[in-house]
Order: structure tokens, then sequence, then C-alpha cells
């Protein structure tokens, strides 16, 4: 039977309904938030999965167009394919909210999937998302420690604005999305335009206060539902079986002894400055393990029982204990210290921007690539279409951790790294308006060992200055990490983390930021969530880490460079009269497609009348320019100007003023003396001088050569005189004396004649 559950949150309804559908899954709700609604599922297996070291959490997200009322766009394609990038990131960032709330031990799958099924186009779908996961999971049977809610927070105008519309997002200058319980913040989802420390904390809090509706209405269904048990069954266990666990807690007591007296000998005998140092002394640990229990008799798979159960978890538990209680880091770091900063750029010799960042064994590659407007990339989901011109790719080669296994493509691992860092750089990138490209960067990991997305953000900004970006501030970015006890009445904030600091207990904290303000965090954590306190520390801590980076990336370069490299692409913008759009195009887009067929160039005009044109030929380029200006040019009287002789008649020559427009400079106006004929004073295809004398109302414009010094050269011998008056003579009339016509024979007289 279903069951509905209602409250009003932030001035909007919020419903949880359950028990009308998907009645096969454990759990399924539907979330609707104004008139969004979303459903989510979960899923447990009745059997476990041997042998995995991993809790088994799947989490994905649907995007369903008929949501949006949208039909896919594509001609050939209508069902929706594989995930777009959106997708993915909103499937991470829930997966990261409710990952830490487990409880472990229990190793058969979890599947939640969460599908959107409506959107009003107000209420964002992410919030609402993760609120589903909760409440499915609330009362799923499934140990986990929730509820939790969730929240997005916005800036305008210096004030917060909670769960803000479409609308209110498009003016905020911060986008938060946080996690949390009733008591403590798990997961923080940021972009910033800036903004400083104590404000980006105030925002947290508030908005870990403001959830506390949705967590209540959550614990309202828990209450109000009945919960299957859907705890492991519980095997009774023969005499045999029990004795058989007695034996191996045995062992592993034998085991725990010898690591409780020899892990620190080995882990801390001397500073490990290398990820390859700590593995060995890793294998020292395990190798001596394994001595120590042949000597005590125990057989090969005994050994290797203890070790699985034993050293990863041990050493883990010994670096918590090092840095909690001795501020010791295994390779002899301060807490607060900086692996090795390595900045360079300018490394490749034909891109158009390169840089190679390294900190500690984490080595990223950066390289720009600039565009024409028309490469900006068209995306399409159920918020509709949009475009987007600043892209940033992260590449994970297996390379980078010394392992050897297949390339299978982009994995959401790739697609949230490459997201990030694309967040923390896209409030310095320049608009269209000043710099109107389309900017990819491209980050390769050649090294991994320690947050890589935050490396990938400083080696951007290098890139993107040695491209010659006009980027506002350079933006760097470090990753945080945590040492807590179980109950965290003991912890320390860790700067830039690595291999054996990121255990049990700890956490991922990525800040990216300016000289003045921060630009995007994003936190997932291996504890119960953070106090206030924790987030506060980090946020001080990290900043100090910032200003450090900051100073190693200027000393590289401290601007971005004044010219692009000769390599890339060249862009003149301007503006035109929009009326005169369909003139540049051309019937068919004839006009249009003949100036990018004879000068190779790209070009894009807005309906604003913003015209763009790309090319790597500088010469090319300003030929296109000039011809699309002279296209547009409004001819005025007075003007002068320079033409081609295309066409003489008996009472004047037409002129070429452009590649579409004439003028006509009738027989008088040719020289200062009397000329009878043109053609005795002037050929088809010579160069002359002209002033426009006027342009009548039927927009023909008329023509003279005299009194201009250009033209001096041509009345220097008084060629074409006539043996009659000197001095102009007769004129016909406006209209002719019926040998007139236009360059077609039309037999129009007189004045300019437009060309197609």
């Amino acid at each position: 039977m279903e069951k509905v559950f209602s409250g009003e949150w932030l001035g909007r309804p919020l419903i949880i309904k359950t028990g009308k559908v998907a009645k096969q899954a454990n759990a399924a709700v539907w979330v609707q938030y104004g008139e969004t609604v979303v459903q989510a599922t979960v899923v447990q297996s009745k059997t476990e999965r041997e042998g995995v070291n991993f809790f088994p959490l799947m989490v994905d997200f649907e995007e369903k167009l008929y949501a949006a009322g949208i039909i896919k766009g594509s001609r050939w394609v209508k069902r929706e394919g594989r995930p777009t990038d959106q997708s993915v990131l909103t499937g991470r960032m829930i997966d990261r909210s409710i990952r830490p709330l487990f409880v472990t031990g229990d190793n058969r799958d979890i599947q939640v999937i969460i599908t959107v099924l409506a959107i009003d186009q107000e209420n964002d779908y992410d919030v609402v998302s993760l609120l589903a996961a909760s409440a499915a999971l609330s009362i799923s049977g499934i140990k986990w420690n929730g509820p939790i809610g969730g929240i997005r927070v916005g800036l305008i105008e210096n004030n917060f604005v909670f769960n803000p519309t479409y609308e209110e997002q498009a003016k905020s200058s911060l986008d938060l999305i946080v996690a949390g319980t009733d008591k403590k913040v798990i997961m923080i989802e940021a972009g910033a335009n800036e903004i400083p420390e104590d404000v980006m904390l105030k925002a947290i809090m508030a908005g870990q206060k403001e959830m506390q509706v949705a967590i209540n209405l959550i614990k309202e269904l828990q209450a109000g539902v009945e919960i299957k048990n859907n705890e492991k069954p519980v095997k009774v266990k023969s005499a045999e079986e029990l004795e058989a666990e007695k034996d191996k807690e045995a062992l592993l007591e034998i085991g725990r002894a010898w690591l409780n007296e020899n892990i620190k000998k080995i882990l801390f005998v001397k500073e490990y400055y290398t990820k390859g140092e700590r593995k060995a002394a890793v294998g020292a640990i395990k190798d001596g393990l394994d001595d120590y229990l042949t000597t005590q008799g125990l057989s090969s798979d005994k050994r290797g029982y203890i070790a699985k159960k034993l050293v990863e978890e041990m050493i883990d538990a010994e670096v918590t204990r090092a840095i909690i209680e001795e501020n010791k880091r295994v390779d002899g770091r301060e807490i607060e210290e900086i692996r090795e900063l390595i900045a360079e750029v300018a490394i490749l010799p034909r891109d158009h921007g390169t840089s190679l960042f390294s900190r500690g064994e984490t080595q990223v590659m950066s390289i720009v690539t600039l565009g024409a407007p028309g490469m900006e990339q068209s995306l399409e989901g159920m918020e509709g279409q949009s475009k987007k011109r600043y892209m940033h790719h992260y590449n994970f080669p297996p390379y980078s951790v010394g392992e050897a296994s297949p390339l299978r493509g982009t994995g959401r691992r790739e697609v949230g790294h490459g997201a990030l860092a694309e967040k923390a750089l896209l409030p310095v990138v320049p608009n269209r308006e000043d710099f109107p490209y389309t900017i990819r960067v491209v980050s390769e990991t050649l090294g991994s060992n320690g947050s890589s997305s935050m490396a990938s953000t400083c080696a951007s900004t290098l890139a993107l200055m040695d491209a010659g970006v006009p980027i506002k501030k350079p933006v760097v970015g470090i990753a945080m990490g945590l040492a807590s006890n179980h109950d965290m009445s003991k912890w320390v904030v860790l700067t830039d983390i690595q291999d054996l600091e990121d255990g049990e207990g700890g956490m991922d904290f990525k800040i990216t930021g300016t000289d003045t303000g921060l630009t995007a965090i994003q936190l997932d954590t291996k504890t119960d969530g953070l106090t206030e306190e924790i987030i506060t520390q980090t946020l001080s801590q990290g900043r100090r880490a910032l200003n450090k980076i900051l100073g190693v990336i200027t000393e590289a370069i401290p601007a971005p460079r004044a010219e692009l490299s000769k390599y890339a692409p060249r862009i003149i913008s301007f503006s035109v009269d929009p009326e005169k759009i369909g003139a540049i195009i051309g019937p068919g887009g004839k006009v249009i497609n003949r100036i990018i067929d004879e000068t190779g160039v790209s070009i894009d005009i807005e309906d604003s009348g913003l015209v763009m044109i790309c090319g790597t030929d500088p010469e090319k380029v300003n030929e296109a320019v000039k011809q699309v200006k002279e296209i547009v040019h409004v001819f005025e009287a007075g003007e002068i100007l320079k033409g081609k002789v295309v066409r003489m008649l008996d009472f004047g020559a037409f002129i070429s003023l452009n590649a579409n427009q004439d003028g006509m400079a009738h027989v008088s106006e040719l020289a200062p003396y009397r000329i009878e004929k043109p053609s005795d004073f002037l050929n088809i295809g010579d160069e002359v001088t002209v002033r426009i004398k006027e342009i009548d109302d039927q927009g023909r414009i008329n023509l003279s050569l005299k009194g201009l010094d250009e033209n001096a050269h041509l009345w220097k011998d008084e060629k074409g005189k006539s043996n009659g008056q000197a001095g102009g003579g007769f004129r016909p009339s406006r209209f002719g004396n019926g040998n007139g016509g236009d360059r077609n024979n039309s037999r129009r007289p007189g004045g300019f004649t437009p060309r197609s």
C-alpha cells in the first residue's frame, strides 16, 4: 500500500512516496520537490561476493529525456545512450555522500539506481536525487547509518540562497552542494567565483543546518513504514566450524603480535621519500611476517590468510597512530609540508600552449588547443541544449601508476577529475567577447601518487598562460587529508596526502583557488562525517598551501603571454548590422561559402551581428575580414576610396568599389579637361581613386576622379583630351541618352548597380 509523507522545505512542497512501484526491490521511493520527481531503488544481492577487497556498492544515475518533454536531437538515435558527463558527475556525487555510512562486513552487492522522472525547470534534480537515495536506503533494511540530507547553497548579493532555482543559480557566485547527517558534513561539491574561505565555511555550515527539514522527513518515513530485515542469514555453525574459527583467530593473534612489534621498526626506520620505497617497506613487512610464520611451522595457505587479513589494515592503523600521536609521516615530511614542486611551460614545440607540473611523484602534462568559436561543444540533456566553449579533459593511463592494463576509454574517475579541474578554472577564463576562441585543455597524467586532479588544475593554469589565454588570475589546487581515531576524539589535518595516508579515518578534501578566494571544493571522507572544527582547520591550512603553490606557478610564468603561439589560429571579431547578415551569407550560403573557399577561414556569425573570422594564416584572415566588411559597408557621399574599372559605356565608366558594389563616374567627372569618350582615357582593369559625389534615392552611387592628387598621373599628358572646348562640356540628363546600361546590359541608365 502506498504511503505518502510530505512537508514544506524552503517554501516548496517536499513529498516522499513509497509502497506503490518497484515492489521487488529492497526499497523504492519517489521524491518530489516542486514538480521535479525522482525515483530511487535499492537492491542488495542475496549472496556474498567472495574475495573482494572493496565495498561492493554501485550507484547509477539515469537521465531520461522524457522527464523534460524532450526527444533526442540525433536524427538516427532517439534512445538515451551512454550516460552524459553530467549523469556521471551526479552519480559520483551521490556515491560519495552515501558510501561512508555503510556498515562493513557484508560483501553482498548493493545497487542504487536513481531515475529522474520529471523536472520542472525550476528545482534542480541533483539534490532531489540525493534525498531519494537517502530515503530508499533508510527503509531498505540494509545496514546503513543514515539518513542523510543534501542541499544546494548559492550566494547572491552577499546573501545565501538555499536550493536556488535555475534562474537564481545563473546569478549566483557560488554553487555549493552539501550532504551530511544531522550533526556532520559528509560530502561537499562546490564551484565558486573566488569566494573567501570564511564565507565558504559559513555557506557549508548554513547548508548543513538548513537540510535538517529534509532529514526529519526521511526519519518520518522510517518510522511510518515497515522495514524488512535484510541482514545476512545467520548460519548455524557446526562444532567443526566453530573450532575452525577459533583456530583462525589464534592464527591472527600470532600475526598481530609480530606486526605490533615490527611494523613501526620497518615503516619508520628511515624516511621513505618515494612510492617505490614505501612499497618496498610494505613488502619487507610482508616478507618478515612470512619468515616468522614459517618458523612457527605454519603452512603456506595459513600464512597467506594472516597476511591478507592483517597487513594492510595494521599498516594503515600505524600510519594513523604515528601522525596523531607523534606528528610523524612515513616520508618524513612535516604535517603541512608539500612535496617538491616543479612547474615548467613551453615544453612542446608546436602546440598552442603546454606545461608540466610535478608535486612529488605526481606529474601532469597539460596541452591547450585553441579553435574557432564554431568548434564549441554542443550539449543535450534533460535541461535542454546548450554549448560549451571551455573544456578540460583528463586522462589517467595505467603507466602513471606503474601498471599494465587494457585501455578501455574514459571512465567515471576520468570524467570526475576532469570536471573538477574544469570547474576550478572556469571563473578565471575570459568571456567570449574578450577572447572568442574555443578552448580545450587536455591533462595527461604521467605519474600519480596523490591527487592528480589538483596537479591537473595547476598544469592547466600554466598551459593556459603559456598559450596566451588572458585568464584573470592563476588557479592552483591541493588535496588535504585527515588522520583520525575511531571516535574522532583525536584528529590531524594533513597537507598534500599520498598513498599510505589515504586510509580509514581519512578524507580527500580537494581545494582550488586564486590568491583571493576559492574556486572549487570536492570532499569525500572515510569517516562518519566532519565537524565544523575540522572543516575550519582544513580551509585555513589549505590556504597556506595554495599560496605556496601560487608562488611556484608565478615564478615559472608570471602572467599570460602577450602573444598567441604562431601555430594558433587568429580570430578577428567585429559587429555588423544584424540586417546585413543575410547579405554576408548570400542565397543558399553562396557568398559566405565563396569567402571560406577562397581564404580557408571559418566564419561564425551570431544573431546579434557579431562576426568572428578564424584562420591560421593572418593574411587570409585579413582578406576574409576585408571581404565581409565590404559586403556590409555603407557608402557615404564624400568618401574617398580606390576602385577598379570594370566596364565602360559611351557616357561613363563603371568602377568596382568592392566585391558587391559598383559606382559610375560620368565622362565629365574623369578629368579636369573635356573627354569625348571614357575609352580614350581609361582601360578596363585600371585602378583609380574616386570620391563619392552623391548617392541618389535609388541607391545609385555617382563618382568623380577630379580633384584627387592620387589621379594626377592620369592627367599628366592630358590623355584622352577632346579637341573641343576644354573644361567639361555637355552632360546628358540623369536618365542618360539611351546608350546607358548596367554590367548586365539591362540598359539601366547610369549610377550604381549591385552585383550578386
